[in-house]
C-alpha cells in the first residue's frame, strides 16, 4: 500500500520532469478573464467565447486520445476538454499528452473556448494547460479526514476536503459585516482600541500576561473593549464601537476560546431600556442577514427570534428556581445547590461568585429568547444602580438557547461609586479570585473629568457559534491547539 512518502516522491519526480521541460512550476502570474461560476451560471452568454480560467484540479480522466480535467476555483467547477492530437502547446504550457505530469490538487490556468461535450456537460475546450502550482502532498479523501484534531491542526486541508467549513467562515464574515452595517447605519463610529494594557478590566476573566522590551514592563492582553471605549465617551464621542480580538486565559470548551472576536458599543445619553430595544433589533437584523431566517433549532431548543422578547428579573428567577434570596444570600445553601448539581467550586468563594454559578444552572435550561434584567449590584461592578432599588443594577442579558448572547447596562459614571466598587473587586482579587476586576485609577480619573450617561453593550462571536449550531473551534479558521513536541 502506497504511503504519503511514496506519493510525495512520485510528485517530486514529476516536478523534476516539468522543470526539465523548461517550465516554471511556480510562476508568479496567472491570467484569468472570468470566474468559473460565471460560465456555468450564464452558459448562453459565454457559449463559443474564448476564456481564461484558473483553479485547482479536482479530477483527471483519460480515455484514449481524450483527456478530461475538472478544475475548480472558489466560485465553481468546470471541465476542461482536451485532445491528445493538435498543435504544439505554447511556451510554458503542457499538452494533453503531458497532463500525466499533473496531479489532483495542482493549480492550473487554461485558455479555451466554452461549449458542451457530447454528454451535455459545460466545458472549456483547450489543448494546453499552464501549471501555476505543483503540489507535493495529495489531499485526503473526505472519508479519510474526519478526525477533529487532524482537521483543526491542518485547517487548510479541512477547508478543501470539507467545503462546508469554508462556507461557515463566509457566514462568519457576513455576521460581522452585518453588525457593522447595522451600527454604521445608526450613527456609530468604529474606533479600534489597544490590545495591550497596563491594567485590564471590563470583565470577570483571567488575563494573559506579556512583556514589552522597549519599556521593560509587563502588560496584559485585553479581556474586554469596555474601559477604553468609555474613555472615548469621556473624550467627547457619543456613539462608538469596536470589533476585534480579546483574550481570556480560561478553559477551552464549546462556548469558550482563549482568543475570539468580540464587539462592544457605547451610546451616550441612553440607558439600558433604550439598549434592549436597539440590540434586540440588531440581533434580529444580523441573524436575518447571516442565515436568512429568525427561526433556529440549536442545543435542543427551538428558537424563534421573531417576537418581542420578554423581560425577566434576575432575583425573581433565582427565587422561583432555587428559593435563593440574592439580596441576603445563604452561603451554605448556595454551596449545597451547586454540590447537588455536580458543580465543583473551590471553598471560600464570595456570595456573588456562588450566585453566578447557580444562575448558570438556570441559564443552561433556558431556551428563550428573553432579557434577564436587574442583576444584583455585587455582580455588576461597572453598571449603574437602579434609582428605584439601589441593590440592583440597570443591566440586561439576552438569554437564547442556554447561553447569554450579550451583556449591556446603563454605564456607571459616578467616579466615587466606581472607585468603591473597584476597591471591592480588587479586594476579591487580592483574596485569590483571579477573575475579579483590577483597580483602574486612570479610568476613575477619567470619570472625575466627566462621562455622560450612556448605554453600553457587548457580544462575542459566541453568538455566531450558537446560531450556527457548532462549537467554537468549528467556527473559527485556525483554533489554538496544544503544540505537538
Amino acid at each position: 500500500m502506497a504511503t504519503l512518502e511514496d506519493y510525495r516522491n512520485e510528485r517530486l519526480r514529476k516536478l523534476k520532469e516539468i522543470e526539465d521541460l523548461g517550465i516554471n512550476p511556480y510562476p508568479s502570474k496567472a491570467n484569468r478573464t472570468v470566474k468559473i461560476s460565471e460560465i456555468t451560471d450564464n452558459f448562453d452568454e459565454f457559449n463559443e467565447k474564448e476564456v481564461s480560467i484558473v483553479g485547482r484540479i479536482s479530477a483527471i480522466r483519460s480515455f484514449g486520445k481524450l483527456v478530461f480535467v475538472k478544475v475548480k476555483d472558489y466560485f465553481g467547477e468546470v471541465q476542461l476538454f482536451m485532445k491528445a492530437e493538435g498543435e504544439e502547446p505554447s511556451k510554458g504550457f503542457l499538452s494533453a499528452k503531458q497532463v500525466k505530469l499533473l496531479d489532483v490538487g495542482d493549480f492550473v490556468e487554461a485558455h479555451g473556448t466554452v461549449g458542451k461535450s457530447q454528454t451535455g456537460e459545460i466545458s472549456v475546450f483547450t489543448n494546453e494547460i499552464k501549471l501555476l502550482t505543483k503540489t507535493l502532498r495529495p489531499l485526503p479523501g473526505r472519508d479519510g479526514f474526519t478526525n477533529k484534531e487532524e482537521r483543526y491542526r491542518r485547517r487548510y486541508v479541512d477547508m478543501n476536503v470539507n467545503p462546508e467549513v469554508r462556507e461557515r467562515l463566509v457566514r462568519r464574515s457576513k455576521f460581522w459585516q452585518a453588525t457593522r452595517e447595522y451600527m454604521n447605519s445608526h450613527g456609530f463610529t468604529e474606533i479600534n482600541i489597544p490590545v495591550l494594557e497596563h491594567t485590564t478590566g471590563g470583565a470577570d476573566a483571567t488575563p494573559f500576561e506579556t512583556h514589552i522590551n522597549a519599556y521593560d514592563e509587563d502588560l496584559y492582553l485585553r479581556i474586554s473593549h469596555e474601559l477604553p471605549l468609555k474613555r472615548l465617551l469621556g473624550g467627547g464621542f457619543e456613539k462608538v464601537y469596536d470589533i476585534g480580538p480579546r483574550f481570556r486565559n480560561e478553559g477551552v470548551d464549546d462556548e469558550h476560546l482563549p482568543e475570539h472576536v468580540a464587539f462592544e458599543a457605547y451610546s451616550a445619553y441612553e440607558n439600558y431600556e433604550d439598549g434592549m430595544d436597539f440590540y434586540e433589533d440588531m440581533i434580529k437584523y444580523v441573524a436575518k442577514e447571516t442565515w436568512g431566517t429568525l427561526q433556529f433549532h440549536v442545543g435542543g431548543f427551538d428558537i424563534d427570534l421573531d417576537q418581542k422578547w420578554p423581560r425577566i428579573k434576575y432575583a425573581d428567577l433565582l427565587r422561583e428556581k432555587y428559593d435563593v434570596d440574592v439580596f441576603n444570600p445563604d452561603i451554605d445553601q448556595l454551596y449545597g445547590i451547586l454540590k447537588k448539581a455536580g458543580v465543583e467550586v473551590k471553598p471560600g468563594l464570595s456570595a456573588a461568585r456562588l450566585i453566578d454559578h447557580v444562575w448558570k444552572l438556570i441559564r443552561q435550561t433556558s431556551g428563550g429568547p428573553y432579557w434577564l434584567v436587574e442583576e444584583p449590584l455585587a455582580l455588576s461592578p461597572l453598571a449603574k444602580k437602579s434609582e428605584e432599588n439601589p441593590l440592583i443594577t440597570e443591566r440586561f442579558h439576552p438569554i437564547i438557547a442556554g447561553t447569554e448572547m450579550g451583556n449591556g447596562f446603563s454605564e456607571l459614571n459616578d467616579p466615587q461609586d466606581q472607585l468603591a466598587r473597584f476597591k471591592e473587586q480588587q479586594a476579591q482579587r487580592d483574596a485569590g479570585d483571579d477573575e475579579a476586576q483590577m483597580l483602574d485609577m486612570d479610568f476613575v480619573e477619567m470619570l472625575e473629568y466627566g462621562m455622560p450617561p450612556a448605554c453600553g453593550w457587548g457580544n462575542s462571536e459566541r453568538n455566531f457559534w450558537l446560531l450556527e449550531g457548532v462549537p467554537g473551534r468549528e467556527a473559527v479558521p485556525f483554533p489554538l491547539m496544544r503544540e505537538i513536541k
